[in-house]
This record gives structure tokens, C-alpha cells and sequence, in this order.
């Protein structure tokens, strides 16, 4: 509910129109710091329900910007200094006041609270540069859709000692989108002067990708009016800027942790930018100003202090979007040559059935096509949309989040599956946030990488990570053999599956000829999502005296383990082969290893708090009273030599001598 705001009127969005004449300026920043001043208050009252971060004495700064946005498509990207952002953008004083209280007349329904806050085209979030390749994505997003919006993003000079903020600027530049990225220049973090930890000038830095760049002071008389020209300048050049704005925090970092001296709190008292024009305001003009915000401040408050403390309507398990009914052009075949060429062809069947698909990553353009080939031929048959990218891990992870917020279909490639730890960030803490926490936000990511040793790559180019990203709620984890039609799964998960999604590749796969065989559909349970899409598959004797379980590149390997078991030691053996890692395919998996009399689960990564421990957690919380055993790689660098990586990773001399132990 957007209460009429005191001498302000709003656009057909809600967004107010704020004037540049003095009493207009006046009147918004002060109903700013006021608001600001009514959250401290409830933090002393204790009717605040989390941490809050108040910009005290920045309010022409935080607003400067924002006010001076007037194009539908236009984005602000905030940080955890989000508030007089997030007010200017909506006018939502109601929707802030009562997150912060954690009621359910909140914006978010006491979801976000302070930090996180999702409206239009606003968001926010408590992570440092956190947003900065986000807002990239969504400047790209809208450069691809002829837009003229521009992509605020809003740091701190904190901000400036995180690399994600330059591997953004440098998308930013080398894309040639609207981005103005806007740092808040106050001189000092939590506690710590930005003097100690800043090396060089801020503009330099800006400068250095190609950027526009402007200093201005919010001091200054005429700051508001030279910001609204410095977006105007952004908006008709299309070019990305960084516009760095001198300020000072009045008041606390957070609550009451201001260490800062009396005689500096002085001097940027007297500073203070929003008093000096309050001074240029006749008296009477200046206290019915105050007036009008104080009554309407006290109806704000009352309305928040009257809304419920917010509470779960039906309490959400998983965050799983559910499967669409969408799928263009022809089923992938479930033979080919090999997995590279299926892969390879189902990305063709996407980039040439849907004008969003996007393909993204390092070094996929002709004539390389990729450290594997998988993208060969497809840069000069998509131009534009197969896009090879900087060695910039965050920053094109979060790029592509921006994308797939803005209703693309992004694909990116991350080189080698060790460097997802290099995304992680922007997994876990953004692309599965939005749509955990903010309804109606879907984040239809996908990543594609080649996981897996035997190649004697080394340590750091030879993982398989799955058991890193299975646990993070939220994330889709699929991790297909040679068995599967990988093709179809790649196309599905594109199409179908509208949830961040990682999807690994065996290296030794690659090569492999993708052909079913005499493997079976598990039926699915409904209870699992995405356990139909991404299927699980069997094969081998019905009353088995050992089931081996296995994954990904694993596969072919536990197919030679059970040929020697069945052949020379006469055991009846199944395989079981699940694509879907996460969501585990929990009632899917119970129906078929439940009454099994010996379970053994085989995995290429550390088998330790992995994929393995997970599934025999589940198996023990469901009565299983057969045996289980774990095999997998020690916890431990896998080696570059072939001699020592072969000694590592498990064989299936291994598996047998495991599974003849076991029995």
C-alpha cells in the first residue's frame, strides 16, 4: 500500500517525481534522515527484528541518482546501505519500515529485512560487490532488447577492495552497455578510514576499464541537478560510466558503533549538505515541510506497528520453480557418436529454437570452440549469442544471473569444473536467493563444465566439486553418463527447468558413445522434483546380490567392476545410475534400493560428507537394514602424475576388491 506522500507526486509506477528546486529536495531527504531516524528508534525500542545500516547525512547522495532515473526499464542494484535507495525508487516508506520490523506489511513480507529487498527493478543484497556482475547481465539484457534503461549500481568505497567490482567494470566496458556504477565516497567502512585502505584515486579505477567518470561532491549547490546530467550523458552515449560522490555519514556505521572523533563529527556536521538547503528555505516554509513528514512518519509507523509480525502462509520445503510444459523443437537422440557431438548438437537445438538462449563463457568462439570442443562451429552459425568472455569466473556467473532474471536463457561454461569455486558466491548467496526468497523470481541459470581425473590435469584441474554444490539449497546439480541422452537432459534443463542448475561433463565422456544399452527407466516418484526430467536408470539382475550405485564419468568403470563380479565371481549385480544429484531423487531412490541386500555407492569425488553420505543418511532414516559401503577418492589432492592419479581415484579392481570384502 503506497501512502500519498507528503508534496510529492508519483509516476504511473509509483516511483516519486521529485523536483530539483530546493524545497522539493528538501522535503524528500528529510523524510529520508527521518525515516532513517524512526529505525534507530525502533532498534532502541526493540521492535526491530534484524541488523539495519543507516546513511545518516548521505540522503542527498543516496537519492541524487535514483530521482534522476525516469525510464520504465531503468534498475538500481543496492547493497546493504539500501534505504534511501529503495525510497526513492518506490516511495514504499510503509513497505521499508515494516521489513525492518519483520511485519507482513513489509515489502517483502519480512523475507529480506533490511538488506534483501526485491521491488520492480530494485534489488538488494547484503553481499559486498555482490550485484556489481548482476548488474552487468541486466545492462547486456536490455543492450540485447534495444532498451534505453540504464543499470544502476550503488557500492560503497568499502566496496572498492572486492575484485568482483572490477571484473563487472570490465564487462560493463568491453559489452558497451548503461551501467553507471555509483560508489558512495563517505572516507570511511564500519570503522576503518577508506585513506588506510585504498591504494591510488578512485577515478583512476574507472578510468582504467574505459569508463566515463565523474567526481562530484553532494555538497555542492548544484550536485543534484549535475547528476541528473551524468545519467542523462550515460543514457545517450550507451556507454558504461562511474560517477564517484564525495559524502559523509552523519551517524553510525550500524545501530551504535560510530568510534569516529567529537571534533570530526563537528565538522562534518556543519558539512551536513540537506541542512544548508533547509537553511535557504524561509523559515516557515522549512517547519511545514518537517511538519507534514512528522504526521506522516507517525501514520507510517502506526500502520507498521499494526500489521502482523510476519509468518509463513504454508511453509515452503524447496524452492524448486515446478517443470514447464514448454519444449522447442525435436527430442534429442537417445545414440550418437559420442557425448561430445550430443552435446554439442542439443545446444545447437536450443541456440536455434529460442532467441534468449545465450551461450557464455571463455574462449568458445571459432576456431577454438572451447577447451573441449563442445561449442565448436556454434559462434559463427549464432553471432552475438555465442559469447566468449574474459577469464572471469564471478563476474560472468553473475552476469548470467542478471541475464536469466531479465528473462533470458543463459548457458554458461566454466572452463573446468574446480574453478565453480570461483561462482560459488554468486550461487549461493544471489542466484539461489532471489527465488527463495522474493516471489515471482525465477533465476533460469544453467552451467555447463567438464568435471573429472584420469587425464593427469592435477590437482586443481581434475575434481569432480559435485559434493560442494549439492548442498546448497536451492541448486540444481545433474551430473548425466554416457547412459543418459545427455542431449536431452541439456535440452530439458534449458527449456523446462527454470532454476539455477549446474550440469557437469566428464572429460572421459566426451569421447564416449552415448548409447542406453540395456539400461531402464526407474519410475519416478511425483513426490521429487525434477526426478521425471532428469531420470535415473538401471540395469542388471532383478534380485541382485549387490547393487552398485554410481554417476558421471564413475560409469563406465562400475560397468567393468560388475562384468569382472558377475563373470568370475558369479554374483548377480544392478546398477543403478541417477542424473539428478540435487534435488536428490529421494522416493525415486527408496523404491529401488530399499529392499536391496547390499548397496554399494561408487564416486569419483572425496566420498566424505559427498553424494555417497547423503544417499546412505537417507537409506538409514528409512529402516534400510541391508549393508552399505562408500567408495570414493581419499581426502586428498589428486596428483598429476598418471602413475599416482591411477593409485587415487578408484578402479574397478578397486570396486571388486570393495565389493568381495563386503561379502
Amino acid at each position: 500500500m503506497l501512502f500519498p506522500i507528503p508534496g510529492v507526486e508519483r509516476n504511473e509506477h509509483g516511483k516519486p517525481l521529485i523536483g530539483l528546486d530546493d524545497a522539493s529536495l528538501y522535503a524528500f531527504g528529510h523524510l529520508l534522515r527521518s525515516t532513517e531516524q524512526l529505525i534507530l528508534d525502533l532498534f532502541s525500542r526493540g521492535l526491530l527484528s534484524g541488523t539495519t545500516h543507516t546513511c545518516i547525512g548521505q540522503e542527498l547522495c543516496q537519492m541524487a541518482v535514483v530521482r534522476a532515473l525516469d525510464h520504465e526499464d531503468d534498475a538500481v542494484l543496492s547493497n546493504h546501505r539500501n534505504h534511501g535507495h529503495y525510497m526513492t525508487y518506490s516511495g514504499d516508506f510503509l513497505g521499508l519500515v515494516a521489513e525492518v520490523m519483520g511485519r507482513k506489511a513489509g515489502v517483502c513480507g519480512g523475507y529480506g529485512g533490511s538488506q534483501h529487498i526485491a521491488y520492480r527493478h530494485f534489488h538488494s543484497n547484503g553481499i559486498q560487490a555482490g550485484m556489481t556482475g548482476i548488474g552487468a547481465g541486466l545492462a547486456l539484457a536490455r543492450k540485447r532488447k534495444d532498451s534505453p534503461g540504464i543499470v544502476t549500481i550503488m557500492v560503497g568505497d568499502g566496496t572498492l577492495g572486492e575484485g568482483l567490482l572490477y571484473e563487472s567494470m570490465n564487462l560493463a566496458s568491453i559489452w558497451n552497455c548503461r551501467v553507471l556504477f555509483v560508489v558512495e565516497n563517505n572516507g570511511i567502512a564500519q570503522t576503518t578510514y577508506t585513506s588506510e585502505t585504498l591504494g591510488g584515486s578512485i577515478e583512476a579505477r574507472g578510468q582504467a576499464f574505459g569508463l566515463q567518470t565523474w567526481r562530484l561532491n553532494d555538497a555542492d549547490p548544484e550536485f543534484s541537478a549535475s547528476v541528473a546530467r551524468v545519467v542523462a550523458q550515460v543514457r545517450e552515449s550507451g556507454r558504461a560510466g562511474m560517477l564517484v560522490i564525495d559524502t559523509r555519514r552523519l551517524g553510525p556505521h550500524s545501530k551504535g558503533d560510530d568510534l569516529r572523533a567529537d571534533d570530526e563529527k563537528a565538522a562534518i556536521a556543519a558539512r551536513d549538505p540537506l541542512a544548508a538547503i533547509g537553511r535557504r528555505l524561509a523559515d516557515s516554509e522549512r517547519e511545514a515541510i518537517e511538519a507534514r513528514n512528522t504526521v506522516f512518519l507517525a501514520r507510517i509507523e502506526a500502520e507498521a506497528l499494526a500489521s502482523p509480525e510476519a509468518s509463513f502462509d504454508a511453509q515452503r520445503l524447496h524452492t524448486f520453480s515446478p517443470v514447464s510444459t514448454t519444449r522447442i523443437g525435436s527430442l534429442q537422440p537417445a545414440k550418437a557418436s559420442n557425448v561430445r557431438l550430443a552435446i554439442n548438437q542439443a545446444l545447437r537445438t536450443l541456440l536455434g529454437g529460442d532467441e534468449r538462449v545465450l551461450l557464455i563463457g571463455e574462449d568458445l568462439h571459432e576456431p577454438y570452440g572451447g577447451a573441449f570442443k563442445v561449442s565448436a562451429g556454434l559462434s559463427g552459425d549464432f553471432a552475438g549469442r555465442v559469447i566468449s568472455t574474459p577469464i572471469s569466473e564471478a563476474g560472468i556467473t553473475g552476469a548470467s544471473i542478471g541475464l536469466a532474471l531479465d528473462g533470458e536463457r543463459p548457458i554458461l561454461e566454466i572452463m573446468f569444473a574446480d574453478f565453480l569455486t570461483l561462482c560459488m558466491d554468486q550461487l549461493y548467496n544471489h542466484a539461489v536467493k532471489f527465488p527463495g526468497m522474493f516471489e515471482d523470481v525465477k533465476v533460469p541459470l544453467l552451467i555447463r563444465t567438464p568435471a573429472g581425473g584420469r587425464r593427469g590435469y592435477g590437482p586443481t584441474h581434475s575434481q569432480n566439486p559435485e559434493n560442494l554444490f549439492v548442498s546448497v539449497p536451492g541448486l540444481t546439480v545433474l551430473f548425466g553418463s554416457h547412459r543418459h541422452n545427455v542431449g536431452q537432459l541439456l535440452v530439458d534443463a534449458v527449456q523446462r527447468w527454470p532454476n539455477p542448475t549446474v550440469f557437469l561433463e566428464h572429460k572421459l565422456l566426451y569421447g564416449e558413445a552415448q548409447d542406453p544399452a540395456d539400461y531402464e527407466l526407474v519410475a519416478a516418484s511425483p513426490e521429487d522434483q525434477g526426478a521425471d526430467l532428469f531420470p535415473t536408470l538401471r540395469r542388471g539382475a532383478d534380485a541382485p546380490d549387490v547393487t552398485l550405485l554410481s554417476f558421471g564419468g564413475m560409469l563406465p568403470v562400475v560397468e567393468r567392476a560388475a562384468k569382472q563380479l558377475e563373470e568370475q565371481e558369479e554374483l548377480a549385480v544392478e546398477i543403478v545410475a541417477p542424473a539428478l544429484l540435487a534435488p536428490l531423487p529421494r522416493g525415486t531412490l527408496l523404491d529401488a534400493l530399499l529392499d536391496r541386500p547390499r548397496i554399494v555407492v561408487v564416486e569419483e569425488s572425496h566420498h566424505e560428507f559427498g553424494v555417497s553420505a547423503e544417499i546412505l543418511a537417507m537409506l538409514a532414516e528409512a529402516g534400510f537394514t541391508g549393508q552399505v559401503l562408500r567408495v570414493g577418492l581419499a581426502p586428498v589432492p589428486i596428483a598429476s602424475a598418471r602413475s599416482l592419479e591411477r593409485e587415487q581415484i578408484p578402479d574397478e579392481q578397486m570396486i571388486v576388491a570393495s565389493v568381495l570384502d563386503l561379502i
